[in-house]
């Protein structure tokens, strides 16, 4: 799924690179920041037309996979939020609008009898599995990389930040 080219008769990051140095001192941190966050527009732009057949967004994808990566196909609010790594509020929007489309249930713990599960619904499994071959078909928007080493970099690159936020505490993959 691509998107109409800007077809800039320049790259607008080196621009402001170029210009930042002259006032301010180079500065390749505020490149790469700047290009991981146009990089993140690009993808979620294309990422959501290759969902919008399935009345689907990204964060919404990202919900329901997680969910079939449960053992039960069901799991706490919280949990979700924090395997997502967002705010409850979000995952609340993100639920509700999955329920509401068929794609999820709400249910209480059978642990507690007070907290909130999400569970898959056949629906919803039948969706993700679709969804997820059309953005593998796609190989999720990455178009212009040559290789699975390329991709891999990339993880790779953004690790130390990811840590250093404190995401997690672990040591980098093999």
């Amino acid at each position: 799924m691509q998107r109409k080219p800007l077809n800039l008769p320049f790259d607008p990051i080196a621009r402001a690179g170029a210009l930042w140095e002259r006032r301010w001192g180079a500065s390749p941190a505020m490149l790469a920041v700047t290009s991981i966050m146009r990089a993140q527009q690009i993808l979620l732009a294309e990422l959501d037309a290759l969902l919008k057949p399935y009345d689907l967004t990204f964060a919404r994808y990202e919900a329901l996979v997680l969910l079939t990566f449960s053992r039960t196909g069901a799991l706490p609010l919280w949990k979700i939020g924090e395997r997502l790594m967002v705010h409850p509020t979000s995952v609340t929007n993100t639920i509700d609008r999955l329920e509401r489309q068929g794609y999820v249930i709400r249910r209480r713990n059978p642990r507690d009898g007070r907290g909130v599960l999400a569970e898959i619904t056949e629906r919803g499994g039948e969706v993700v599995e679709r969804a997820t071959r059309d953005l593998m078909s796609h190989d999720f928007a990455m178009r212009g990389y040559q290789d699975d080493d390329e991709l891999l970099a990339i993880f790779d690159a953004l690790w130390p930040l990811r840590v250093a936020a404190g995401d997690f505490a672990a040591p980098p993959p093999a």
